[in-house]
Order: structure tokens, then C-alpha cells, then sequence
């Protein structure tokens, strides 16, 4: 991965003060260091986040459900989604393809997050944006912090969602799931499959 690329991970999701509602704080905070970025996004877009976050599973395929299934019946998959600019206050994404053909794929932040989620797969943010945007939390604001963290504790996953699990936690859970739907419609070839892989998984932490 390139030197300009900063591994993030989701730390929480919150609604925000903004003028006329519906708004949500998307809070990204750096691998291996203290830096966060704030991200807002539109209430559709936090609700699938939320979802996956929790784990809860719609009994109909949402937009993000839909365009994860394309990509896999055309035999595709995601490597990787990357927060690339900041331009006149707003944020640009790209999601990177697993095939030459297609390469990148221009995206809002929100729905690259989303689709990130759904394939389990790293989410990275341009050092550039991170030095224009990101802050450090002080000493002082740690306290805060923490109440902060106990908001995300809430039930409900369309208001606020706890702390995001590392990424081997969410590809693990995404392993059990699909293992779990396999079995209830007993294709045990993919059960098999899928099984090899959790195991594999397991052996390299």
C-alpha cells in the first residue's frame, strides 16, 4: 500500500446538531495512531452503515445488499475503498476493484464505507485529507471522549452505533453469517468453502 494511504477503521456514528435534522457524524479514526476524521452523511446512507455494524440482516436486499450481489454474480470483488480528496468542503472516494479491466471506481465516502463493510475489506484515507481535516483528541477531552463512547452503546442502530470491531472481527462475523446461510439452504459445497476459510482466518491471527 502506498506511503500516501492511512488504514482507518470506524470508531462511531452519531447524529449531529446540523440545521434541519437528519444528518450523522461517520467518525473514522486511524490504525496504530490517535488521529479521527469526522465525516457527515445523510440519514440513508448512516442506516446502512448501522446495519452492518450491528450485524442485522434486512429480509430484503437494501442498495448497498443490491450492488455488493452484482459485483459477486459478475464473478468480482473489492480490494480495498479509499477517501482520495477534500474539495470545496467536500469528500471524494474512490473503490478499488479486484479487476485490471475496471481498476477504480468513483464513489461518495458514505457509500464506499458502506460497500467496504459488505466485503470486508480495508477502508484508507489520502495522508493529504487526513493532515487538512483529522484531529487528535487532548488529554483533557478524554473524559468527554468516553461518555461520547457510551452514546454509541445504544440500542438502536439507526441513531447511534457502538464501536466499530477491528477488521479481522468484521470479515469473521461476514464468515459466519454467509456459513450460517449456506447451511439453511444446504449448499454444503459453499458451506465447505466457506468453513476452509474461517479456519484459515483463525490459524493467521
Amino acid at each position: 500500500m502506498d506511503n500516501d494511504k492511512v488504514q482507518v477503521d470506524i470508531l462511531g456514528l452519531s447524529p449531529t446538531p446540523a440545521p434541519g435534522g437528519g444528518g450523522y457524524a461517520l467518525i473514522l479514526k486511524e490504525v496504530g495512531g490517535d488521529r479521527r476524521l469526522p465525516i457527515i452523511i445523510g440519514s440513508f446512507e448512516a442506516q446502512h452503515i448501522a446495519l452492518e455494524l450491528e450485524g442485522i440482516k434486512p429480509p430484503r436486499p437494501l442498495t448497498h445488499d443490491l450492488i455488493r450481489n452484482i459485483i459477486e454474480q459478475m464473478g468480482f470483488s473489492i480490494s480495498f475503498v479509499y477517501i482520495n480528496e477534500l474539495r470545496d468542503g467536500t469528500f471524494f472516494a474512490k473503490i478499488k476493484m479486484d479487476v485490471g479491466s475496471v481498476d477504480e471506481v468513483d464513489s461518495r465516502p458514505s457509500d464506499a464505507i458502506a460497500l467496504a463493510l459488505k466485503f470486508a475489506v480495508p477502508i484508507f484515507v489520502s495522508e493529504d485529507v487526513m493532515n487538512e481535516v483529522a484531529f487528535v483528541p487532548d488529554k483533557e477531552g478524554e473524559e468527554e471522549a468516553g461518555v461520547e463512547d457510551e452514546l454509541f452503546k445504544q440500542s438502536d442502530p439507526t441513531e447511534i452505533v457502538e464501536k466499530a470491531k477491528d477488521p479481522h472481527t468484521r470479515k469473521m462475523n461476514k464468515l459466519q453469517g454467509d456459513l450460517k446461510s449456506a447451511i439453511d439452504s444446504e449448499d454444503y459445497e459453499k458451506a465447505a468453502s466457506i468453513r476452509d476459510e474461517i479456519k484459515r482466518l483463525e490459524m493467521s491471527r
